[in-house]
């Protein structure tokens, strides 16, 4: 099962030197049956492509707790297991957690298929939006809109062999 686990660069670089994503319980994303039925599609590239943007909102989350980390969203997609990843274990998930699923332990990093991360000139647009998180939490409608310019930049595809570069 492909999920995406949302990080930031410094989370990365963690992950990169302990060779693992973790420890666990880990948050990802991936193609549940909740997520179908809020995406409402049965393209298997579309479905993934909206748990890798629900991941990517969950780095900007992260990004907002993290004001010393680099503006740029970063998700690992990483295969596991069927059953390794599992949705809304203990009823304990809302529902604006469509496609969210925890992980128990740690994930080796071999098993990553790709990294996604923001462009460099992505830094601005992440930036204000990661400040403006709250504010749209709230209903502010100018914030949002500042939310959503983050995600007009499409996340980056890179080879796992390419995370030293993006440590840089």
């Amino acid at each position: 099962m492909r999920v995406y686990v949302p990080l930031t660069l410094p989370g990365l670089a963690q992950a990169h030197k302990a060779g693992e994503l973790g420890p666990g319980p880990l948050t990802a994303y991936a193609v549940t049956p909740g997520l179908r039925e809020w995406y409402v599609s049965e393209d298997i590239e579309e479905l993934e492509y909206a748990a890798l943007s629900r991941a990517a909102a969950a780095s900007l989350r992260m990004l907002a707790a993290d004001p010393d980390a680099a503006r740029r969203r970063v998700v690992v997609a990483v295969d596991v297991p069927d059953g390794a990843a599992v949705a809304d274990p203990d009823g304990a998930l809302d529902p604006s957690s469509v496609g969210e699923v925890r992980i128990a332990g740690t994930v080796p990093l071999t098993t990553a298929a790709a990294v996604h991360a923001d462009a460099d000139d992505a830094e601005d647009d992440v930036a204000a939006a990661a400040q403006a998180l709250g504010a749209a939490d709230h209903g502010d409608d100018d914030a949002q809109f500042v939310v959503d310019g983050a995600e007009d930049h499409e996340l980056l595809w890179y080879g796992v062999q390419e995370i030293p570069g993006l440590l840089d």
